[in-house]
């Protein structure tokens, strides 16, 4: 994977509202098909495609120039598959200063391309640089203790835990130590604001992934190595805690004699 997205991390931003946008070329446009159809997949026998069309082709009004739609077949850990690659293309544009926004509730005026269905769009928009983020830590997340259990990793969990979530439901638990990394979908319980009921396990799965890819990059730049099996998860149960993925950690840097 790309370590340039890990830096990333400290600069994106969910732009809501898309003020003094500026215009996306060409050049930019190419460059977001060429990081997509290279961003590694959580399943590879999942089918995937995307498509950038102007903002007007779609029900979000944010101010945005453009939205990138996101379709998969349905099967298996299909929504889980395309946060973990649609946050690859998320902290791509921040690198290129293009604002992001994940949006959940949205609808293109294309249901289906090639035969796939639509999953989510991002909004996205030229902007300048100084409306990117600047301190991480200032953005509005759950406590470390709220989603962590165990001592281990904390440094890793204290930044994996501003991924960004729909509707900020931030929907994951884990639980860590030495040698293993447990991740649970947690679905609380209630309203969550504009979004129904019957779509919170939908875009909480899609989050899943999102987190996914925050975690993976975050072990990575600390050369902690690993393996990770993805759970199979279908559950729509609210108050449910349910297995989404399980980290093996074979070795650390230091472990090794890196400094």
């Amino acid at each position: 994977m790309d370590a340039g997205l890990y830096p990333m991390i400290f600069k994106r931003k969910s732009f809501h509202l898309f003020r003094e946008a500026g215009k996306l070329d060409q050049m930019e446009l190419d460059g977001i098909v060429r990081v997509f159809d290279s961003a590694l997949p959580l399943d590879r026998s999942i089918k995937i495609a995307m498509k950038i069309v102007p903002a007007g082709k779609t029900s979000c009004k944010r101010g945005q120039e453009f939205c990138i739609l996101l379709y998969s077949e349905k099967r298996g850990n299909y929504l889980q598959n395309i946060g973990y690659i649609g946050e690859q293309l998320d902290l791509y544009l921040a690198s290129r200063d293009i604002g992001a926004l994940w949006f959940g509730l949205g609808k293109p005026d294309e249901a289906a391309y090639n035969g796939l269905e639509f999953v989510i769009m991002l909004a996205i928009a030229k902007m300048r640089p100084g409306l990117f983020r600047k301190d991480l830590f200032k953005s509005k997340r759950k406590h470390l203790s709220e989603i962590w259990e165990g001592a281990a990793y904390q440094d890793i969990g204290n930044l994996a835990r501003f991924a960004p979530s729909a509707c900020n439901t931030q929907p994951w638990i884990v639980k860590a130590s030495e040698k293993e990394i447990q991740v649970f979908r947690y679905e609380a319980p209630g309203k969550r604001g504009i979004m129904p009921k019957d779509r919170v396990s939908y875009y909480n799965r899609i989050d899943i992934g999102i987190f996914l890819l925050f975690l993976d990059l975050c072990l990575a730049n600390q050369d902690i190595s690993f393996e990770k099996t993805v759970m199979e998860d279908s559950s729509e149960g609210a108050g449910e805690i349910v297995p989404a993925a399980h980290y093996w950690i074979k070795d650390r840097a230091h472990e090794k004699g890196i400094i």
